[in-house]
């Protein structure tokens, strides 16, 4: 061999090593930092210690009992009533300036305006029966009433409160 060609061996025998080296370096630290990592905890090991650990009863503490449940059933009053569509207002024409006008004072998807040309029959079939198809929805040949106007927030008496408002206003 001539000399160029062992110093070449060397230089390549010299950075090999130096590679080796640091491929063995970062091996090693990969493996200390995965040490390092807490393992995952199985779901169902969870669920147990959780069920362990929950507490067995509740205490009651007189009075003061009584103020923080009846603070916390007033909590789920208010939230239940901030659910309710238009702050719960039984008030049928600002339900129906809201939410009904916008069919029942153009007769779109033949909604019956607020004339008794479109309502003397509808009448016939009585309060109860218009109340039931404003609450659940009626599909008929003149057209088509969703549930509830399509608000389901709307409660049941808001509903009515709306329809005996419309019938009230017929002219």
């Amino acid at each position: 061999m001539r000399n160029y060609d062992l110093e070449f061996l060397k230089h390549f025998s010299m950075v090999i090593g130096f590679l080796m080296l640091v491929t063995v370096g970062l091996i090693v630290g990969a493996g200390i930092l995965h040490n390092k990592i807490p393992p995952e905890v199985d779901p169902a090991v969870a669920q147990r210690t959780e069920r362990r650990i929950a507490p067995v009863g509740a205490v009651y503490a007189g009075s003061t009992g009584a103020a923080a449940q009846a603070a916390a059933a007033a909590a789920a009053q208010a939230a239940a009533a901030s659910q309710v569509a238009y702050g719960g207002t039984l008030d049928g024409s600002v339900i129906y300036n809201s939410l009904c006008m916008g069919c029942h004072n153009t007769g779109a998807g033949g909604a019956p305006t607020l004339d008794h040309s479109h309502w003397d029959a509808r009448l016939g079939k009585g309060t109860d029966t218009l109340h039931r198809h404003a609450i659940e929805g009626f599909t008929g040949d003149a057209g088509v009433m969703p549930a509830k106007g399509g608000n389901p927030a709307l409660t049941d008496e808001q509903v009515i409160a709306a329809v005996d408002w419309m019938l009230d206003n017929l002219h």
